[in-house]
């Protein structure tokens, strides 16, 4: 049976409401973070808003704060939001060929972490409706969590604080933990990825590298080498 979009929009409204939920707590920070650069309630609803990169705008505002030039501003923004060409790339791959170049465009706009991890995992094609609606729920919360931080975040504990950052981590491993423990291809992939991003952050050397550079280079030495020792079969990409 042939799914509509209003299907997969709801679909993906429904399945983006955890990762609003998240996007509330975490962004709270984010809020409290504005307030200490300068930024008044309605700058920082809009660059959240607009911004779909929780990384991005933390480092905006240091760089905000510190008063670089625009210039600081675009090359940190590239690097460490470079990320989300790869995976871009990849759900290019799961989507029909002939969807439309606006329907890509917005597709590529709504893709964070969490709606990337949600979307790769559906089985066979994806409609970039199903996208469409978790970011609908999505990135509205992640504004409203900003603006809570702004507004109220003087009033509650440090402890509180910190611990509505761990959130987002909460929600990555809702996202990963569930097609790790129905394929061990991908427990594998976890692991290792795991284990590798604690040498980057530990070892000398290797700590220097950015994060965002860091993320690039782990993302195509693990999937490329997970995609030349597991390789999927190319019928399976075209079930509907």
């Amino acid at each position: 049976m042939i799914e509509t979009h209003g299907t997969w929009y709801r679909r993906g409204l429904r399945h983006g409401i955890p990762i609003g939920i998240g996007y509330v707590a975490v962004s709270f920070t984010l809020g409290i973070a504005a307030k200490v650069s300068g930024l008044t309630v309605g700058q920082a609803v809009w660059m959240s808003l607009l911004n779909n990169t929780s990384a991005g705008e933390f480092a905006a505002l240091g760089i905000i704060a510190a008063g670089a030039p625009y210039l600081e501003m675009a090359f940190t923004q590239a690097i460490i939001n470079l990320r989300y060409l790869l995976m871009s790339c990849a759900l290019s791959q799961k989507i029909a060929p002939q969807t439309p170049i606006w329907q890509r465009l917005l597709m590529g706009y709504t893709i964070t972490d969490e709606v990337f991890g949600i979307s790769v995992s559906v089985p066979g094609r994806l409609d970039p409706f199903y996208c469409f609606g978790a970011m609908s729920i999505a990135a509205p919360s992640w504004a409203l969590g900003t603006c809570l931080g702004i507004l109220v975040g003087d009033a509650l504990p440090a402890r509180a604080i910190s611990a509505l950052s761990v959130a987002l981590y909460g929600m990555f491993l809702a996202v990963i933990l569930p097609p790790a423990r129905k394929e061990r291809a991908i427990a594998v992939v976890v692991a290792v990825s795991m284990a590798l991003s604690a040498l980057f952050a530990w070892l000398p050397g290797l700590s220097g590298i950015s994060s965002g550079m860091r993320i690039i280079l782990l993302t195509v030495l693990i999937s490329g080498a997970a995609a030349l020792c597991c390789p999927i079969k190319e019928e399976s990409a075209d079930e509907a």
